[in-house]
Parts: structure tokens; sequence; C-alpha cells
């Protein structure tokens, strides 16, 4: 009676094979498990805070002029973490349950901010509780280390990601508006126009129909949401194009003078299109020419960070490994 010795390669094999799917299938189930996790939490949040998401959405696209950026901001958050993929799939996430500390700060913040008294019924307050919830969300499912590659991701999305209502935005819209004017002032008496001004008011003497126009920098004018959109650009273009953080600091606080440069542009081109019909300083058009400033402006900014790229020379390796010496006589 003969016997089938077992071949040892197949043995090893086998005993491999039958390893690797207990671990595997744990794995997976892990897997699955936080994929679930996430997405069941997503929905109950996302169901939570539909009244402050939906209503957002709404604004951006009633207001594209203003805040239609802000659509956009979800996606180079996104963009963000795509960019540190390889420091996150490094290590096995680990499941932080202290992440549900702010997630009930968060949903109680919303919730007494969204039933209290109409002070309290702020679309920035109630943002604010989106985002502590939000943060504690990743927190849970993803860890401590994670968070050292997510917690801009999700900062930026909390500060540019929403917009900012007009109670805040008066605080410093004033200010921005006398700038304008008397920026734009400046450059018309540079141009050899016949313009004076009165606070945030430019009356310019039409030599053609000889009268006075008053043109008044209204606080649409105020080049305010465009600095918005410049700062989100400016942090964007820093965390990703520069290294130093003097640098990165440097390049988001010239999105200011930039923003203030290209909106006196604005009201400059506006004032001399209005000598040839005053409709051209009003309605959609007033709009388009906004958007057209939008590209040199996105030029000039580019040009911010070329210059301070090349401040700094990077230190080059080598072309070639230095040799080692040989032995004596080779």
């Amino acid at each position: 009676m003969s016997s089938v010795s077992p071949d040892p390669a197949a043995g090893s094999h086998a005993v491999a094979l039958g390893r690797l799917p207990n671990a595997a299938a744990s794995e997976v189930l892990d897997g699955r498990l936080v994929i679930g996790a996430a997405g069941v939490l997503l929905g109950v949040v996302t169901w939570l805070f539909w009244d402050f998401l939906s209503g957002q959405v709404r604004w951006a696209i009633t207001a594209q002029a203003d805040w239609g950026h802000t659509l956009v901001i979800p996606f180079i958050a996104g963009y963000f973490v795509y960019l540190k993929r390889g420091e996150l799939l490094a290590e096995p996430f680990r499941t932080a349950w202290i992440g549900l500390v702010p997630i009930l700060l968060g949903t109680a913040w919303y919730v007494t901010c969204a039933l209290g008294p109409p002070t309290l019924r702020h679309h920035n307050l109630l943002g604010g509780g989106v985002a502590l919830t939000f943060f504690g969300l990743v927190l849970l499912l993803f860890g401590f280390r994670a968070m050292r590659w997510l917690w801009f991701p999700l900062a930026y999305l909390a500060v540019f990601g929403q917009t900012i209502s007009d109670r805040l935005m008066n605080i410093v819209t004033f200010e921005m508006q006398d700038i304008t004017a008397r920026g734009s002032h400046l450059l018309l008496i540079v141009l050899g126009l016949d313009v004076d001004r009165l606070g945030n008011t430019l009356y310019l003497f039409d030599e053609g129909a000889a009268e006075t126009r008053a043109l008044n920098i209204a606080e649409a004018c105020s080049g305010m949401r465009m600095l918005m959109a410049f700062l989100a650009l400016g942090v964007a273009m820093a965390f990703t194009g520069l290294k130093r953080v003097w640098q990165r600091v440097a390049l988001v606080m010239l999105a200011v003078p930039t923003a203030i440069f290209v909106n006196v542009l604005r009201v400059v081109t506006l004032v001399l299109l209005s000598l040839l019909d005053t409709e051209f300083a009003a309605g959609d058009f007033h709009t388009a020419v906004g958007l057209v400033w939008l590209l040199p402006a996105l030029l000039i900014y580019l040009g911010f960070m070329w210059i301070i790229r090349r401040i700094v020379v990077e230190d080059q390796a080598p072309a070639a490994a230095t040799r080692a010496p040989g032995p004596p006589g080779s």
C-alpha cells in the first residue's frame, strides 16, 4: 500500500493560506465597521445640520459674486487630505472615543443656537457647532495620529467654507470702504480726472455733460468679500506651494494689499466706464467687471508667490556621489 508524501512547498503554502484569511478577514471586518460607522454618523450629522448646510449652498449659489468661492472650499480641503495620503495610510487608524466629547458639545451648541433666543440664531455661531461636531467625528473614527494631518483641512473648511454674516462683515467693511474710496480718488487724480471725494462718495466732473456725477462706494464695493476669497486662496497656495512658515505667513498677509489694490482698480474701471454710460456702474455689468478683474488679481498674487519662493535658494545635492577611495594601486 503506497502512501503519498505531502509536498513541503504545498504544505507551507497551505499553512500560509490558512493563516492569512483570519487576519485578512479581521482587517476587512474592521475596515467595514469603520466605514459603516462613518456612514451612519455622517448621515445623522447631515440630517441634524441640514438647515445650515443647505442654507450655505443656497446662499453661495444666489450670491455667486460674493460667496461662490465657498462651494470650492470642500474640494480644496479634500485635496489637502489627498496630499497627505501617504502619511495617513502609513499606520492603521485607531478609534479615539474622546471624540464623543466634541461631538456632544458641538451638537449641544448647535441646538442651543438654533432653538435659543434670536441673538444666538447667528449662522456663524451655528457654523461653530457644526465645525466642532465634525472635528469630533473625525477624531472618533480616525484617532489622534490621523488628526496630525487632518486638523488643517478641517480648520480650512470651517473658516472659509461658510459665508460671513453682515453683522460680522460690517465690523471691517466700513474701513475697507474708506480705503477703497481714498485709493480710487488718488488714482483718478493721477489719471488726470477732475474728481473730489467726500466720505465714501466720489464726485466726478464730466466736462462733456457739464455736470458733476456722484458715485458712491457702497458696501458691495468695499472689497471685503474679495478679501475673504483671496485669504482662502492664499492659505491654499501657501500650504501646497511653500515650505517655510515665514513664507506661508508672508503670502497670506499679501492677500490683503492684493485684494485692496485690485478692488481700487475695479472701482476706477467702473468710474471710467460711467463716463460713457451711467448704466455701466450698476447692475449686472457692475458684477461682470468685478469678475473680469479676478484673473489679473490671480496673476498678481502668483507673482508674489514666485518672488517669495525665490528669496530663499535651496541647497542642491551634488549631482554625482563622491567616489570612495579605492584600494592602493587600483
